[in-house]
């Protein structure tokens, strides 16, 4: 059971990396998103233009990672940008997974070193809702 529930995460992700006005991912749900998203708002805003510890997340999609204006970003994050990294359905999923993992990843290290204290989030459903409600907010 658990497979066929990661396929249909990783199809709908896909999905949705295709197609980022595509309608809700299948079983998600945007309004737990929000409250998820209380774990991420202490350093991150939605709001274009306003900064906290963290970026504004206003726009993420389709942007290279570590390039929003007047945010000094860690040289890590800078360089999986410079990498080719863009935030999408996909990527940010497996980002918000194990944030320092996934990002020393795409730069080639074991783990990134990022300004971000946060761990990740342990379960898929929250991931997709989280994203599910980023994609509506962000825009």
């Amino acid at each position: 059971m658990k497979i066929l529930k990661y396929m249909l995460l990783i199809v709908g992700v896909s999905f949705a990396a295709n197609n980022i006005s595509a309608p809700a991912l299948a079983g998600d749900d945007p309004a737990r998103g929000k409250k998820v998203f209380k774990k991420c708002k202490a350093c991150h805003k939605i709001v274009a233009g306003k900064k906290s510890i963290g970026p504004s997340l206003h726009g993420m999609f389709g942007r290279k990672a570590g390039t929003l204006k007047k945010f000094k970003y860690s040289k890590d994050m800078k360089a999986a940008g410079k990498k080719g990294l863009v935030w999408n359905a996909e990527t940010f999923v497996a980002f918000i997974a194990k944030p320092k993992k996934y990002l020393g990843s795409v730069i080639g290290k074991k783990r990134a070193r990022t300004k971000m204290s946060f761990n990740g989030l342990k379960k898929s459903k929250d991931r997709v809702d989280l994203l599910s409600y980023l994609m509506k907010v962000t825009k």
